[in-house]
């Protein structure tokens, strides 16, 4: 086609092409405006969350509350994905003092006096005739396991009551190298035919890799003594006689107690019916996990769910004032966050906090037949 020229009038078909071309560069200047504010405002709001989320970090780090500021540090570091908050505003040296004041210290053992387990004959009845236990709760079929819902503060959580602790045991994987995986808690139910359980202590977990195959601490299984310790650790055990102990041990004590199933995790949290110094403490809001034993001699497994919309979790001292609550006198935090699972009767009753909605494997487990 002929180009006009100045003195040559443009065609209609020309006048409306141009014209079309003029409408489309409009409208992609519209959209791409559109687009720019919408960008824009997301920008904005962003660094407005950003800005916010600091000066709310600063205000309870900096702030005039310790408490506030130990609670808040210790959340992000138990968290692990987000520990690197704790540094935005604090020295290394200053979170490290926080996170290092989580320790325990002294000799600590239990009274096994204060259990008193009742002998297991048809003729002897750990309920009333309305089907209660002594702590007013209800064995409705029979079975000897009682499931409760909690709640508290900020939090849901689940416990189950085992009335024998003859029917409580810790679960491993085949063994304990270099080399071991470790397994899920329903993975432990299936081969070892429990009903149920829940998870155990901690591993190493160099870089948050770990296979959940080395457990941290002295872990007796079936009397066998793994990971064998001769320094304290912050122990829970049951021996032969369905006897919890809570305290301080070593390969030794443990053996003097003729400790069948034991692991180490941290902090203990009732011995001898009193609350565990938490004063030195600090621990954030968190799922956590915990068992202990009843002066009866019934086990309690006890999972709060955390970092998720329907319950933030718990601090160490919302486990101590539950399980008081339910007659526990002997109990010790279990290994929480995505490692915390509680599951009974082929589903788990917890909901587990890791993205993949399951729990990290575990290098033991507390189950009951």
């Amino acid at each position: 086609m002929k180009k006009n020229t100045a003195n040559e009038p443009m065609t209609a078909e020309e006048l409306e092409n141009k014209k079309k071309k003029r409408l489309k560069k409009e409208k992609n200047k519209k959209v791409w405006r559109v687009i720019d504010r919408i960008f824009g405002f997301f920008v904005a709001a962003g660094a407005v969350g950003a800005i916010a989320c600091l000066a709310l970090e600063y205000i309870l780090v900096c702030g005039p509350s310790p408490a506030l500021k130990n609670l808040f540090i210790m959340t992000m570091y138990e968290t692990r994905r987000f520990d690197f908050v704790a540094n935005v505003f604090l020295t290394e040296d200053e979170v490290n003092e926080i996170i290092h004041s989580n320790t325990s210290s002294g000799n600590i053992s239990s009274d096994t006096s204060l259990i008193s387990i009742a002998a297991r004959d048809e003729d002897v009845q750990q309920v009333d005739e309305t089907g209660k236990d002594a702590y007013g709760l209800v064995d409705d079929d029979g079975d000897g396991i009682i499931y409760v819902d909690v709640k508290g503060p900020g939090y849901v959580g689940y416990m189950i009551v085992i009335l024998d602790p003859t029917r409580v045991f810790l679960a491993m994987p085949n063994d304990y190298t270099p080399s071991t995986v470790g397994s899920s808690l329903e993975e432990y139910i299936n081969k070892y035919g429990a009903r149920g359980g829940i998870n155990g202590g901690g591993f190493i977990d160099s870089g948050g890799t770990g296979l959940g195959g080395q457990p941290e601490g002295l872990t007796i299984v079936n009397g066998v003594h793994y990971c064998a310790s001769y320094y304290d650790n912050q122990f829970i055990g049951i021996d032969d006689k369905g006897v919890m102990h809570a305290g301080i041990y070593d390969t030794y004590s443990a053996e003097a107690d003729n400790i069948v199933y034991g692991m180490s995790f941290k902090p203990l949290l009732i011995v001898n019916g009193e609350p565990a110094d938490l004063t030195r403490i600090q621990s954030g809001v968190n799922p956590r996990s915990a068992i202990g034993q009843r002066a009866d001699g019934a086990i309690v497994m006890l999972a709060i769910d955390g970092r998720q919309t329907h319950s933030l979790g718990a601090t160490y001292q919302d486990l101590v004032d539950l399980l008081l609550g339910y007659g526990v006198v002997n109990a010790i935090n279990l290994d929480g966050g995505s490692s915390s699972s509680l599951y009974m009767d082929g589903h788990y009753l917890n909901k587990c906090s890791s993205q993949s909605g399951f729990s990290r494997y575990l290098p033991n487990a507390w189950l009951f037949k």
